[in-house]
């Protein structure tokens, strides 16, 4: 929270530039870089979107989310990094498994895999998005399978599988003492309860939605990529604050084109942002499959060969990329030059040397919103 606070503000210092043309100056103050800062890492965020679309192969895709039932909200709470990798690996395993089976396409398919644990709401609602290969290397790695063009896999399958591989995986860390069981999952220290549990959510169908990407899987990266690297809410849903109430805007799900207002108290609305907290080096970026990092340079190499076998010769953009300064990567990824002077709009800014503690006298801050 300290984090947030004081991001872009003169708590953190802050540098001057000033124009070689109209000797126009701008306060820059500097930014927390916290990975659940609605205000930052929006070059990493385009950097990873940019590197996801060079590896886009030219096949459909894809869009996969698997939803955990309600009533292990409290559990998950309790146990968020244990739960998180259960989730990852529990419908990592059903994914491939189930496309691995010759009943369904019998090769290995590949897939990014993306956290969320919020709603529009902001209320505790954790699943996984999954852009997945609409078909996969044949197990022998000899030719690309591909599947079919408005049908992945079966839903119920996944849906079943992950359940039962998700409440397996659980019931063996509770046998090891490995879940904290406190606050409103305090009542599953007693066997009965839990086995109540357990039983009542074998008996629930676990919802897998699976549909092809509206737009292509470029846009489905790009919708995913406003997430990717920032957390619950952005600036722009936040309307206002008044008489200690925050006012910000949530999808209608009754018209999904438009925007309502959400009103709560301020203390409020802060405890369901902290929710969505993770704890300290928890990845909620994973691939899998011929997507995996150990398989760029094998799988997917194959699979683009197979499916492209006479690409047109080019230069690796990611690497040239990884080696320009910051705002070269803004320009070149956002079109955003960030060194254009605001104020004449041909001269270009460069550090001027001011002590950082009397920024807020040399001109107006920068506007970061």
């Amino acid at each position: 929270m300290r984090h947030l606070v004081q991001c872009r503000t003169a708590e953190l210092g802050g540098h001057v530039d000033k124009c070689d043309l109209c000797g126009y100056l701008r306060v820059s103050y500097n930014s927390c870089r916290d990975r659940h800062c609605p205000k930052c890492q929006g070059i990493k965020r385009a950097e990873w979107l940019h590197e996801r679309l060079e590896r886009l192969l030219p096949i459909p895709y894809f869009h996969v989310v698997f939803t955990l039932p309600a009533e292990l909200k409290p559990l998950f709470q309790c146990n968020m990094r244990l739960a998180v990798n259960l989730l990852f690996k529990t419908a990592s395993t059903t994914l491939k498994q189930t496309a691995r089976d010759s009943k369904h396409l019998g090769a290995d398919i590949g897939f990014t895999a993306i956290l969320h644990t919020w709603g529009q709401n902001l209320q505790f609602h954790p699943h996984l998005h999954c852009v997945v290969t609409g078909g996969g290397l044949s197990l022998d790695g000899t030719e690309w399978v591909p599947g079919r063009k408005q049908y992945f896999l079966p839903v119920k399958v996944l849906g079943k599988l992950f359940r039962g591989k998700f409440l397996h995986a659980l019931s063996k860390c509770r046998e090891k003492e490995q879940l904290v069981l406190a606050g409103d999952a305090k009542p599953l220290a007693e066997s009965h309860q839990w086995k109540n549990l357990i039983t009542e959510l074998y008996t629930k169908d676990w919802v897998v939605y699976a549909k092809p990407p509206f737009g292509g899987p470029e846009s489905v990266f790009r919708y995913l990529g406003r997430y990717t690297h920032r957390v619950a809410i952005s600036n722009n849903r936040l309307q206002s604050f008044e008489d200690g109430k925050v006012t910000f805007k949530v999808r209608d799900y009754t018209d999904a084109s438009r925007r309502k207002p959400l009103t709560i108290d301020s203390v409020e609305f802060i405890r369901r942002f902290l929710l969505h907290v993770l704890p300290k080096q928890l990845v909620r970026i994973r691939h899998y499959g011929i997507l995996a990092g150990r398989n760029v340079n094998g799988k997917l190499r194959d699979a683009k060969k197979l499916l492209e076998p006479h690409p047109n010769p080019s230069s690796d953009k990611h690497a040239k990329l990884k080696s320009l300064p910051w705002w070269e990567k803004l320009l070149v990824l956002m079109n955003f030059d960030v060194l254009a002077c605001p104020n004449c709009e041909a001269g270009h800014l460069s550090p001027c040397a001011f002590d950082v503690r009397h920024l807020s006298s040399v001109a107006a801050p920068l506007d970061t919103s």
